[in-house]
């Protein structure tokens, strides 16, 4: 046999070699991954991972194994193992070939919902809606997701669109009808959220959604009662306490306000989820207004241990501090509105030597008018009235705030201004009482003024 021959046998071999072993493994591979799923399915989750990770010692790149892995790692509550997985069946399989892809790509959408990635999920969710275009569940899933993301538009346009493919999804009608409220569409509105209550009565997700408009047309008894309906459903109750809870707080009714912030804080008592965030932050803002600054604080560090940054809660719990090692801040910054008045007269009167002729209870604090004590010779003198204004409040003091205070002085022929706050003020609010009858006390001076005073 001549050597070219020999050559062209030798490479036949070969080719044969490498096609029997891919086809073997092409066939042996999808029948290892359904020995792992039907353990899973016995609900030997523990067995179904040991027998994943021993196939992938010795085959370390094969897609449909990591696949059956994370599946397992999903039945064994271990989500973010399964994210991994996910992630490399996503990066190498050639769908199809034992993985279908949109079954993969409805699990891998849950895994970054689950895991707060809405923008990863929605990429999910663009995908199916390429690879199973008539299913409306995929445009209805990247609809939820462009309206969470601030996208009403596109959101928009993709419940239309699952409700084009599926006429009778009340889910879709109702969350339109919001849409069009917010886009100032209301006799739209209306009718989407009219034909999805008429549709199903008792799909209780959609009396949500009537609550939303409801409330923002600032008719919040309405918004209560249409919340209440909406808390039989599951996914919804913990948003719709939420939701009462801001029309109770809305109408100054405090107290019922936090009765729902607490009734959603104890839906959630691992605190993992954002809806619990806002509940707590809701809660806190009632109770900081209620003076009970301790409660207030221990939901601003409970919100703070999951989210550092979470809205304004560190500028809050900063603001706050001195509770915890000042009694004299302490007591200016949580006394009732009558103790907190009598507070300003104190320092009124000790710090600056006035006494007080009116007071104004406030929702920031208290305004007060004070002059010079009356003395033998007082009829001769013409009253030299002071305007104090006592802030107690987290925000910093803006320019507007003292102009319209100043405005106010002059008005009354004051002879002077004094802005006290726990907080501070903006640098345009300092530059704007330079050079005026005007005093700014912060923070810093405030806490030395009150040491000073009998509380």
């Amino acid at each position: 046999m001549d050597p070219i021959t020999i050559i062209i046998i030798a490479v036949l071999g070969t080719g044969i070699c490498f096609l029997a072993f891919f086809l073997i493994r092409s066939i042996t591979s999808p029948k290892r991954a359904d020995t792992i799923l039907k353990l899973i399915k016995q609900g030997k989750n523990s067995a179904a991972i040991k027998t994943a990770k021993n196939i992938l010692q010795k085959n370390p790149r094969d897609a449909s194994i990591h696949y059956a892995l994370g599946k397992a790692y999903i039945a064994d509550g271990k989500s973010e193992l399964a994210l991994t997985e996910f992630k490399y069946v996503d990066q190498n399989a050639i769908f199809e070939e034992g993985i279908s892809e949109k079954e993969f790509r409805k699990e891998f959408s849950a895994l970054y919902t689950k895991f707060h990635q809405p923008e990863e999920a929605l990429k999910q969710f663009l995908l199916l809606t390429k690879i199973d275009a008539k299913n409306p569940e995929w445009y209805f899933g990247a609809a939820k997701i462009f309206e969470a993301r601030g996208k009403p538009d596109q959101a928009l346009l993709f419940y239309q669109k699952t409700i084009s493919l599926d006429r009778r999804n009340v889910q879709a009608y109702a969350a339109s009808g919001l849409l069009l409220f917010h886009a100032q569409q209301f006799s739209e509105a209306k009718k989407a959220i009219d034909h999805a209550i008429q549709l199903s009565p008792e799909t209780w997700s959609s009396y949500y959604y009537l609550g939303k408009i409801l409330k923002e047309s600032h008719d919040y008894p309405g918004a209560v009662e249409a919340f209440e309906k909406a808390l039989r459903d599951p996914e919804f109750k913990q948003k719709s306490l939420i939701e009462r809870g801001t029309c109770y707080a809305a109408g100054k009714s405090l107290d019922k306000a936090c009765l729902e912030f607490e009734r959603a804080i104890k839906l959630d008592p691992q605190n993992e989820k954002k809806e619990t965030l806002y509940a707590r932050y809701f809660f806190a803002d009632c109770k900081e207004k209620m003076r009970d600054i301790d409660a207030a604080l221990k939901e601003w560090h409970a919100i703070q241990a999951v989210q550092q940054n979470f809205r304004d809660v560190p500028a809050k719990i900063a603001q706050y501090s001195d509770v915890v090692t000042n009694d004299s801040m302490k007591e200016y910054l949580t006394s009732n509105s009558e103790g907190f008045v009598e507070i300003a007269k104190k320092l009124t009167t000790i710090c600056y030597g006035l006494e007080t002729k009116s007071t104004q209870t406030k929702k920031y604090g208290c305004i007060l008018v004070a002059s010079e004590p009356e003395s033998d010779n007082w009829r001769n003198q013409r009253a030299q009235n002071v305007l104090f204004i006592y802030y107690r409040d987290t925000s910093a003091i803006q320019e507007v705030l003292v102009r319209k205070a100043f405005d106010e002085m002059k008005s009354k022929a004051y002879t002077k201004l004094v802005i006290l706050t726990s907080s501070k003020f903006s640098g345009q609010a300092l530059d704007f009482a330079e050079n005026r009858p005007i005093e700014l006390v912060e923070k810093e001076k405030l806490e030395t003024m009150l040491l000073k005073v009998d509380l």
